[in-house]
């Protein structure tokens, strides 16, 4: 055991070793907080886009797209990528990517030239998210795992809340450039951090070498790309296009699907999701971030046409959200490494549904506090959820899957969002009759949307629980049958053999 050392002036300092450790967690929290403040700090530029390249909402949207895109259909790629050729090299060019586009994005002289860079920009965000989720198993001790995840949750948010905020200052202050040039120092030094903390690939560790899987890939992506844009193109309004890129990614499914069961060295590995615990993790992350989606979509309406906010009074109420989300994250780590990740896990979905279920329960006559006090229920829960989940996962996972696996949750996460934008959007509307008034809601019918919107999440956070629920229980089976398996190993040595060491040895 590592103890600490004292200096010449009799201080103590942590060892080598530690402090090796701390830095690599904090160049993966800084990688962490580039990507989450890249995707939420463009939505408020979109105004000035369309100002200075004279250009529509439906072209300068693709600012935001063109990066959730690369993100969602990249994301397993990066992983498996990471698996075959070292997490090192693939996280250190990710850093380089991102900030290197950053540049280009704010250099940008046309919109379209914006926008690929912006796609590139999410590649890189791509190979971050894989990794830094990966890394952790290799950073830190298997009992600080939770913790270590519950900050990486906390910079996620942070990222998340700061991103509007700084954005908006940003812009105002600087032009809209100064967003995306914004991370070119945030970027270098996470590089410069990765570069010296990260550790390398042990000599002893198998590379996993086996050819890329560039049909598998180019089959995901495909796929992937076309449900996202099914479910974000027309704004929540299904028409034939949205329903025809859905057909296409149901079809991409299948092929995918026939492609993995045919190579020697696929992109993912199907059986892998026999593994009912690793499979039930990805339906929660997925129903989760479906639930929580609707607090960013539908509590905007809710607050300024129900409740009758300023513009500014909304932005400070949604931010009570996210905030609650990073500081519980960091409480979330400690209990998941103290109590375990399952019961951490079924005890952040109660209190998600919980939440969901006040939520639904909302009344205008309440003002803020009535939707203050269930978001704050919610958002713990999130946070408890979202760490230990990740914990679990990324804890039982050997070494060479860890890339891939880690791209598999962010993956679920993405696409729980992109779902949740849809879904919940279109719930609200239908059940507010959004659609039929041309001047805006009455409180009434915005309170109705906001009720009926969190029915459904409430429904939705309680088969996530069931599960967890689940899982637990299987969990608990292992580690039952593990426990018990010394023990029946040593009913089956015959009686002799069994005598204690002392009298055999006399």
């Amino acid at each position: 055991m590592a103890i600490a050392e004292q200096n010449r002036d009799g201080l103590t300092s942590a060892p080598p070793q530690m402090q090796s450790a701390g830095l690599a967690l904090a160049s993966l929290s800084l990688a962490t907080l580039l990507s989450s403040l890249g995707t939420s700090i463009a939505s408020v530029g979109l105004p000035s886009l369309m100002q200075n390249f004279g250009a529509t909402f439906q072209s300068v949207q693709w600012v935001v797209l063109a990066y959730l895109l690369a993100i969602t259909t990249l994301i397993v790629s990066a992983g498996r990528l990471a698996d075959m050729f070292g997490r090192r090299p693939l996280l250190l060019g990710g850093i380089a990517l991102f900030t290197s586009a950053s540049v280009l994005c704010g250099l940008a002289p046309t919109l379209w030239l914006l926008i690929a860079a912006r796609a590139v920009q999410g590649l890189g965000a791509a190979l971050m998210m894989a990794l830094t989720l990966a890394f952790v198993a290799e950073t830190v001790t298997k009992d600080r795992i939770g913790s270590a995840m519950g900050l990486l949750g906390a910079m996620s948010a942070i990222g998340t809340t700061l991103g509007p905020s700084l954005g908006g200052l940003l812009v105002a202050g600087f032009g809209w450039r100064a967003i995306f040039l914004i991370n070119v120092p945030l970027g270098v030094l996470t590089f410069a951090l990765a570069w010296r903390a990260l550790p390398a690939r042990s000599k002893t560790a198998q590379a996993d070498r086996g050819t890329f899987d560039v049909m598998g890939t180019a089959l995901l992506a495909l796929t992937l790309a076309a449900y996202a844009l099914a479910m974000t193109l027309g704004r929540g309004n299904f028409g034939p296009l949205n329903v025809g890129l859905l057909v296409a990614a149901g079809i991409g499914v299948f092929l995918f699907a026939a492609a993995q069961a045919s190579v020697k060295n696929p992109l993912i590995q199907l059986a892998s999701f026999r593994d009912y615990q690793l499979s039930a993790s990805l339906a929660m992350s997925l129903v989760v971030a479906t639930v929580m989606m609707a607090t960013l979509v539908v509590a905007p309406f809710y607050l300024s046409r129900g409740l009758g906010l300023d513009a500014a009074m909304v932005g400070l109420v949604l931010s009570t959200g996210p905030l609650v989300s990073a500081l519980s994250a960091l409480v979330a780590g400690r209990l998941t490494d103290r109590f375990g990740a399952h019961k951490m896990m079924v005890a952040g979905l109660l209190s998600l549904t919980t939440g969901t279920f006040l939520l639904s329960l909302a009344m205008v006559t309440l003002g803020i506090a009535g939707y203050v006090v269930p978001i704050t229920v919610t958002c713990i829960g999130y946070a408890l959820f979202q760490t230990s989940n990740n914990a679990a996962v990324m804890a039982g996972i050997s070494a060479g899957q860890r890339g891939v696996v880690s791209g598999l949750l962010n993956l679920s996460r993405n696409l729980g969002l992109i779902t949740g934008a849809s879904l919940m959007g279109a719930i609200f509307a239908v059940a507010s009759a959004e659609k039929h008034q041309s001047i805006g809601l009455l409180s009434s019918e915005a309170a109705r949307g906001m009720q009926v919107t969190f029915q459904t999440a409430t429904v939705l956070a309680l088969i996530a629980l069931v599960f967890a629920l689940l899982s637990a229980r299987a969990a608990g089976r292992t580690e039952s049958r593990v426990r018990d398996a010394p023990h029946r190993s040593e009913s089956r040595i015959p009686k002799q053999a069994q005598a204690p060491a002392r009298l055999r040895r006399s």
